[in-house]
């Protein structure tokens, strides 16, 4: 089964500074999926409020096209992302950040099913968003976490207590208040993570679980979503 080329998608509104917004179509299947990248690796793919604005321009477009069966999320470079730039949050643009539409929130409510696609580090804000993403494949160089009580950088909201729903609130808390890494293989045994590949099948493996997401009834892996989240 082929794929078509990344294409960099164009129209008003969809100009970005801060990520990478694609799609490809399968060849033999019907429909393509859509690809948000954080484009910001000379700063670990450090998000602000304004990237979290181009990621909602991003998904409203893929949530609204008939023709993409899945959204992945990725990061560009060597990591897939460190969180929120402490520099940019320090001058009192927190609650903007997390009171508007936090990209949690945009991956809980899609209507297309969101892979994460993990390498490198994962930490902080990224970790918390690839732990909400319907599914999280990951490279075998990924390392997970939390930051914020090492950084004095508190968060509240749905996206803390969802942890236990993932791995175990024994688990979430240890993870949440004692900022451990976790590499990947032992992400995968602690349930974080679905999948974890060498780094250079990352894509191919993104590719596969998506071409079996575009056999089944879109409808129906939209209620499903919906009921899940």
């Amino acid at each position: 089964m082929t794929w078509t080329d990344w294409r960099n998608v164009e129209g008003e509104g969809l100009e970005f500074d801060e990520i990478v917004f694609e799609k490809k179509w399968h060849s033999e299947l019907e429909g393509g999926i859509a690809r948000v990248t954080v484009n910001k690796p000379d700063k670990y793919n450090t998000m602000t409020l304004h990237t979290v604005d181009e990621m909602f321009r991003a998904f409203y477009d893929a949530n609204h096209d008939v023709s993409i069966g899945a959204i992945i999320i990725a990061g560009a470079g060597k990591h897939f992302g460190v969180g929120g730039d402490v520099e940019w949050e320090r001058w009192g643009l927190r609650e903007a950040f997390y009171n508007r539409y936090p990209h949690n929130r945009l991956i809980r409510m899609s209507r297309k099913p969101v892979i994460a696609a993990v390498q490198g580090y994962c930490l902080g804000g990224h970790n918390h968003m690839a732990y909400c993403c319907d599914f999280t494949i990951a490279a075998d160089n990924a390392k997970f976490g939390q930051a914020g009580p090492k950084v004095s950088s508190p968060a509240d909201g749905f996206f803390v207590p969802y942890l236990v729903k993932v791995i175990g609130a024994k688990r979430a808390r240890e993870m949440w208040m004692l900022c451990r890494r976790y590499p990947a293989e032992q992400a995968y045994e602690m349930g974080l993570v679905n999948k974890v590949v060498p780094a250079d099948e990352l894509e191919a493996a993104i590719d596969a679980w998506c071409e079996e997401l575009l056999l089944s009834s879109p409808g129906c892996l939209e209620i499903l979503k919906a009921a899940f989240d």
